[in-house]
């Protein structure tokens, strides 16, 4: 069975967002992975010092054949330095991993699957 890791920014660090419903979405995306016989988990991060160390351990679970970056990563100017950071981590300490880029959260897999 092909494995996704999801990468997202953690709903829960954006002010203004509903951070309960936005992770809802996200559980619902994570949960249509296996619909399609797909073995993923998602890692949530912020812009701190935590970023690197949760990435990291979460590259390292298993080798994985696919890591999706969200949207929230890639589309905000002021989080550019992340998401260059989480694009040679993977690089780095995933390197038999695709990578790929959703739209949005509710298009994971069939960014996954672009390259499965």
């Amino acid at each position: 069975m092909p494995s996704a890791l999801v990468v997202g920014y953690d709903p829960q660090a954006i002010p203004g967002v509903d951070g309960k419903a936005l992770r809802a979405a996200l559980d619902a995306e994570l949960a249509r992975f296996g619909e399609h016989g797909m073995d993923a988990a998602m890692t949530l991060i912020v812009f701190d010092e935590s970023a690197e160390s949760t990435l990291v351990t979460s590259l390292a679970k298993r080798p994985w054949d696919v890591v999706v970056v969200g949207g929230g990563i890639r589309k905000a100017e002021q989080l550019l330095p992340l998401f260059e950071q989480v694009v040679n981590l993977i690089r780095r300490h995933a390197p038999q991993a695709a990578i790929a880029f959703n739209t949005s959260g509710g298009d994971s897999v069939e960014a996954a699957q672009r390259w499965l």
